[in-house]
């Protein structure tokens, strides 16, 4: 109680604090991306969590002792709020931090249902993410508890992130892979697919060559990003800055692979991209 009073008040006062954002590793960053294309005048925090990924294989008791100094490493650098853009993580640690976190937190999942369900004419549901996440049933879980009747259809797609890792989008081998994980989705009819893994926006350009012009695409880091906003309009958190925010990084394991994957990721300049050590709880 006494830490969590010590963090209030350290935080409460500081609309110009930074977001404070976390992934096992850097697909994440779609939603730093997304975030500040959004908006602009928020400082942004970013912790990859690069020397543990992938969370998507690992045990839901694993992938909660990990999001958990993910989070008090964010708190740690005087964050005003929290994304868990990680989809896996928000499955398995999201409701526990809700009980306990002493900033605002969010994750990847219910903005992307809402969006999904935001159509009303939407029926049959597909969703593409790691097996972590597939296997949490959190998706299907949330669709169906907001709307009656839905056929909802989950495949895990453990190959598509090593090939957006190795900037293989656009081979004919990740066409082909992609084409044969939709294709018992396309047989189901579905008229909405959500990218349940923050890598997959990068797919977007190849979904909308194989998918039925139809099916509408609903990806987990413009939907996050939305309802970033919305919530820190509700609890006046926005920035108060008009220029440009800021951006740090930080990694557990650095390599030149990764920080040539998180200029990719953003598609602009990372800045210094620095070491993180995590505090084991």
């Amino acid at each position: 109680m006494v830490d969590e009073i010590r963090w209030i008040a350290r935080i409460a006062p500081v609309n110009d604090a930074s977001l404070g954002l976390f992934d096992s590793g850097v697909g994440g960053l779609t939603v730093v991306r997304a975030v500040q294309d959004l908006l602009p005048g928020e400082d942004v925090i970013y912790l990859g969590d690069t020397a543990r990924l992938p969370y998507g294989s690992k045990s839901p008791e694993t992938i909660r002792q990990f999001a958990a100094e993910d989070v008090d490493f964010l708190l740690g650098k005087g964050v005003k709020a929290i994304v868990v853009a990680c989809n896996t993580a928000t499955a398995h640690a999201l409701p526990e931090f809700w009980k306990n976190c002493p900033v605002p937190i969010m994750g990847v999942i219910e903005p992307g249902v809402e969006a999904a369900l935001a159509n009303p004419d939407a029926d049959r549901i597909g969703i593409i993410a790691t097996r972590g996440t597939i296997g949490s049933h959190a998706y299907q879980h949330e669709l169906a508890t907001r709307k009656r009747g839905l056929m909802i259809h989950g495949i895990a797609t453990p190959l598509l992130v090593p090939l957006i890792e190795e900037n293989w989008i656009y081979e004919d081998v990740t066409k082909e892979i992609l084409r044969k994980y939709l294709e018992p989705l396309m047989a189901k009819g579905i008229d909405t697919l959500m990218l349940a893994c923050t890598h997959y926006p990068l797919l977007i350009p190849l979904l909308t060559e194989i998918l039925p012009p139809d099916v509408r695409l609903v990806d987990s880091a413009t939907t996050c990003a939305e309802h970033l906003k919305k919530m820190l309009e509700e609890k006046d958190l926005l920035s108060g800055k008009t220029g440009e925010g800021k951006l740090e990084i930080y990694l557990t394991d650095l390599s030149e692979q990764f920080e040539e994957l998180a200029k990719r990721f953003l598609r602009r300049p990372t800045g210094k991209v620095r070491r993180a050590v995590l505090t084991a709880g």
